[in-house]
């Protein structure tokens, strides 16, 4: 995989601000100067289900999709999403997943699902959604305090400042306080 690009897969479920994360993470990188690439699939998200996200970044990047096993950073919202999802990581892939379960019929047990998840290398599994609920009296913002902890783990090239303005773009006025505070919480 060529250095100059960085590859993330956002998995989780309708509601969850998937597609709002994608689109602060886009932003950040191209304020940074880079070529970026995304695409999402969001079928019945409006009903809980399955949301997966495609970003990419860098110089020449032609194709939005990632190939399997190609991604760099998994940041999973969900973790039988990001589970569904594992087959995008290769060896050295970061997976930071919000320690979260939103069952629905003929789904595996929470156990079996983390006994999966926990076979991964580079896994780091956050009650990201208990904190932010916890602290800012929302867990909405658990893919933004996600993004801070990333860029605080040194996971993801971007500077916070970039995610900073990012969120002032894309988020709406009446949320962007408490998406800022979710941020720097993950920060520190």
């Amino acid at each position: 995989m060529p250095k100059n690009q960085f590859n993330v897969i956002l998995s989780g479920v309708g509601g969850q601000g998937i597609i709002s994360l994608l689109q602060i993470l886009a932003k950040a990188a191209f304020l940074e100067g880079n070529e970026v690439r995304s695409s999402e699939v969001h079928g019945l998200s409006q009903r809980g289900g399955s949301v997966v996200a495609h970003l990419r970044w860098g110089k020449e990047i032609y194709s939005p999709l990632i190939s399997h096993g190609r991604a760099d950073l998994m940041l999973g919202l969900e973790i039988c999403e990001a589970l569904r999802t594992a087959f995008y990581a290769h060896q050295k892939t970061i997976f930071l997943v919000n320690k979260k379960l939103i069952p629905f019929q003929n789904s595996w047990s929470e156990k079996k699902i983390l006994e999966n998840l926990n076979k991964l290398e580079n896994l780091f599994l956050v009650e990201a959604s208990k904190i932010c609920q916890e602290k800012l009296g929302s867990e909405v913002t658990a893919g933004v305090y996600l993004l801070g902890l990333a860029i605080n783990k040194k996971s993801i090239p971007l500077k916070p400042n970039s995610i900073l303005k990012a969120i002032k773009v894309v988020i709406p006025e009446k949320y962007r306080s408490l998406n800022f505070k979710a941020f720097k919480v993950g920060l520190d």
